[in-house]
């Protein structure tokens, strides 16, 4: 383990013997850090924190802190983190609350640029990229592989779809459509596939061509939503791509950005 001495940790908490804490660093009692995490300087681990393996927490991130919500009393929640994260300088994460079900988690191989803030209660999948100044309000779920542009919010209990894109500068009052590229401001919609994207990650041709179809009838062929999904299965797409979209709208509760 390796410690610097200006480290403030609570002789409480759990370390694991390789991790390595920098200067004028504050853990608290209930923290349990996994092998070769790094604490870079001046960072606060704070609350009910469990965190995995391999993370790395650059200068003055701060991880979870109460929640910045008005009905907290106190009352024991916690924050979640799997491994190989990267939260970078400024990151906030904050603790659940128990009227979300107490849990902030997010998961693994994920990168939060500087000044990125995740509330309470919110869930983060794998690979999941948000860039400088991205937040997320409470209660949001992020699925894997998503991308959150720099100075975008997602509004309290949104979910962004698996594969998103989401442009820099976006606010986002709805839940975004898994698979889509979505930016704003002219207003927010959603401009087809993240082609690049799904490219990039080996989808298919035949795949992103009926994602493609599908987000035609969805987003432009000036039918309403139910229509347009009449339309999309009477076409019988095979892509299982198209069938986890659909079924992403039907369990939609805010709506889907458009």
């Amino acid at each position: 383990m390796n410690v610097h001495p200006t480290a403030v940790i609570d002789p409480r908490a759990w370390l694991a013997s390789t991790v390595t804490i920098g200067p004028y660093c504050v853990i608290g009692e209930n923290v349990a850090l996994g092998d070769d995490c790094e604490l870079m300087s001046h960072g606060v681990i704070d609350g009910h924190t469990q965190v995995g393996s391999g993370n790395r927490f650059f200068p003055f991130v701060s991880i979870g802190c109460a929640p910045q919500d008005l009905k907290y009393r106190g009352e024991l929640t916690r924050v979640e983190i799997g491994s190989d994260n990267v939260f970078r300088e400024f990151v906030t994460v904050h603790r659940g609350t128990a009227g979300g079900g107490g849990v902030t988690r997010i998961g693994n191989r994920n990168l939060l640029m500087a000044y990125v803030h995740v509330a309470h209660d919110c869930t983060l999948g794998d690979d999941v990229i948000m860039a400088n100044g991205a937040t997320l309000s409470g209660h949001v779920e992020v699925q894997d592989k998503a991308i959150i542009g720099a100075f975008s919010a997602i509004h309290q209990f949104c979910r962004v779809g698996a594969h998103a894109f989401l442009g820099g500068y976006s606010v986002v009052t709805r839940d975004l459509l898994p698979y889509s590229k979505t930016s704003a401001p002219r207003p927010l919609g959603v401009y087809g596939a993240n082609h690049l994207g799904l490219e990039r990650r080996g989808f298919s041709k035949e795949e992103i061509a009926e994602l493609q179809a599908a987000f035609r009838l969805l987003c432009r062929a000036k039918l309403n939503t139910t229509q347009a999904l009449a339309a999309i299965e009477a076409r019988h797409f095979q892509s299982e791509q198209v069938r986890a979209l659909v079924d992403f709208i039907k369990s939609s509760k805010r709506g889907v950005v458009k």
